[in-house]
């Protein structure tokens, strides 16, 4: 597995604030809340990992490069 950049690390940061809420594209995990679960992010850790808390309950993190999620106006 191949780690991300400080550099790519700290763009995900700026696209994926601490508050922001993202809503979840594709996670390949049996865990996995259901696509279209929203979530606020709780930080962008150092391999890339958004840390969501998913508004189900669920605290797995969106993995950077194999997951996906975009970010939602906080009023959806």
């Amino acid at each position: 597995m191949r780690f991300p950049s400080k550099e790519l690390v700290e763009s995900l940061r700026k696209r994926y604030p601490v508050g922001c809420r993202v809503e979840l594209v594709r996670m390949d995990d049996p865990q996995a809340p259901p696509v279209g679960t929203k979530g606020t992010v709780r930080g962008v850790d150092d391999i890339g990992s958004v840390m969501v808390a998913w508004d189900n309950g669920c605290g797995l993190s969106v993995a950077y490069g194999e997951d996906a999620c975009k970010v939602v106006s906080g009023d959806e």
